[in-house]
């Protein structure tokens, strides 16, 4: 994902210098920053995480380059990233899916639910989404390192044997969670 959530800095990312909304504990906007001081002082903002699945119902999965700010060279389940100030959630992640898979004319993610992502040094907002991708994906060489489809099965093992983006592992688990209290979406 876009920064471990957090907005891009390749082609068509959000960069360092961006400014971003900050929210508070009920995700009510209190002021605005730049992306790197949002990280660097650990304000809370917004993200958008997308689940893609492709016709066969494989879950698109994806290594984050070594360059990246915030978990370089760890595996992500979800692309997305930071909102950038003012754009809602619906339209962070129909762009964010867009840029990291490096495809046009995706159907507009499906919105699951919201949660408030916080680790000590990181908080921010997490809309989840679910989105089926049909195009043949392209992503960004300098936001990804590596990239594939899994099975549910194949997906399972990895996640005892990759190291994960943290935020991304809450995204499944909770997801995993929602599922199961919401049979049939998905």
């Amino acid at each position: 994902m876009d920064e471990g959530m957090q907005g891009g800095g390749g082609a068509g990312g959000l960069s360092a210098d961006e400014v971003i909304d900050i929210v508070d504990e009920h995700d009510v906007v209190v002021g605005r920053a730049r992306r790197a001081e949002a990280y660097a002082r650990g304000l809370r903002h917004r993200a958008a995480f997308v689940l893609v699945t492709d016709g066969a119902g494989r879950v698109f999965v994806h290594r984050r380059t070594a360059q990246k700010l915030v978990f370089p060279s760890l595996h992500d389940l979800f692309v997305g990233g930071v909102l950038g100030t003012g754009e809602s959630y619906d339209d962070a992640a129909h762009r964010e899916a867009e840029e990291e898979l490096g495809v046009s004319g995706l159907p507009r993610p499906e919105p699951l639910f919201r949660f408030l992502y916080e680790d000590g040094a990181h908080s921010w907002w997490s809309a989840v989404y679910q989105v089926r991708c049909d195009l043949p994906v392209a992503p960004q060489p300098e936001e990804v390192a590596w990239h594939g489809f899994l099975t549910r099965e194949e997906l399972e093992r990895r996640l005892t044997e990759w190291q994960w983006v943290p935020d991304g592992l809450e995204a499944w688990r909770r997801l995993q969670a929602w599922r199961a209290e919401h049979p049939g979406r998905d």
